[in-house]
This record gives structure tokens, sequence and C-alpha cells, in this order.
């Protein structure tokens, strides 16, 4: 779903019923679990958490008049989708394939750097909390600068 809501908490109240619980808890559980430093808006339609760029001055390199990109939320036509861009790293993605198996016995569905759920009373929140509390802006910035020299993100 494509928003032009201007606030996380204006695309929270659009939400349908069957979804609002699910993101408004995922969007608590980022809020509370996020380290220091993002800043939380709205971002191609979706919530979105960010390094601004009193931080990071060279924004998106997409769009460097853009903040850099951490974290997106979206309620999409069939599922729930966080997009978390420090799964690219390599380690985190690892971490959280590992983790998963301690929360469920089916293998999370995966993007690039999308974990994506079709029925909201199977995500984990505790283990979506852990997983956004891992990187502080500080070392987003040092991946994402990392992963861009080695040609991963284009």
């Amino acid at each position: 779903m494509i928003s032009k809501a201007t606030t996380v908490n204006d695309y929270l109240e659009e939400l349908p019923d069957g979804r609002k619980e699910a993101v408004s808890r995922l969007v608590d559980v980022i809020r509370r679990n996020l380290p220091e430093g993002f800043s939380e808006g709205m971002g191609y339609g979706m919530p979105a958490w960010t390094v601004p760029h009193s931080l990071y001055p060279p924004g998106y390199h997409c769009n460097p008049k853009l903040p850099l990109p951490f974290l997106n939320l979206a309620s999409q036509k069939n599922y729930i989708s966080i997009y978390h861009m420090g799964l690219y790293g390599g380690k985190l993605l690892d971490w959280l394939q590992e983790e998963w198996k301690s929360v469920s016995a089916k293998k999370p569905e995966l993007g690039k750097s999308c974990l994506r759920f079709k029925n909201p009373d199977e995500i984990p929140y505790e283990l979506i909390g852990k997983l956004v509390s891992k990187i502080s802006p500080k070392q987003w910035i040092e991946i994402y600068e990392k992963i861009r020299k080695a040609g991963v993100l284009q």
C-alpha cells in the first residue's frame, strides 16, 4: 500500500482493521528498540527510519537530497514487509536466519533486504526488536559505505 500519509501515526490510522494492530505493534517495537540517532518519518509511502543528513551529509546515493535509508515498514496487499537495509551486510542476515530457528519451524520469507509476513499472527515481535537494535547509525554508515564500494548497492 503506497500511502499519502505525512506521518507514521497518520499511516497507522489509515490501515484496515486486519492490519492496524500488527503494524502498530511493529512500529512500537521499532520505536522502543531502534538505537538513538535514527529519524522517523515517511519514505516511499511507508513508515521510514533513516540516518539524518546531520549525521550523514552525503545522504542516499540514489538521491542525495534524501537521508540515508535504514528501515521501512509497509502493509502490502498480501503481506506486511520490513525492509531492513542492514541485511545487505551479510552478518546480520546470518544472525537473523540462525535466531529465526528459535521462533519458527518455517524458514523466514526473505528478499534482498525484506522480511515478509503473510500472517500477522506469525510475526516474532521480540526477534524484530532484537533485529532493529543491532545496528547504530554510525555502524550503518560504515556498513553502507563498505557495501557501496563493493558494488552491492547500485
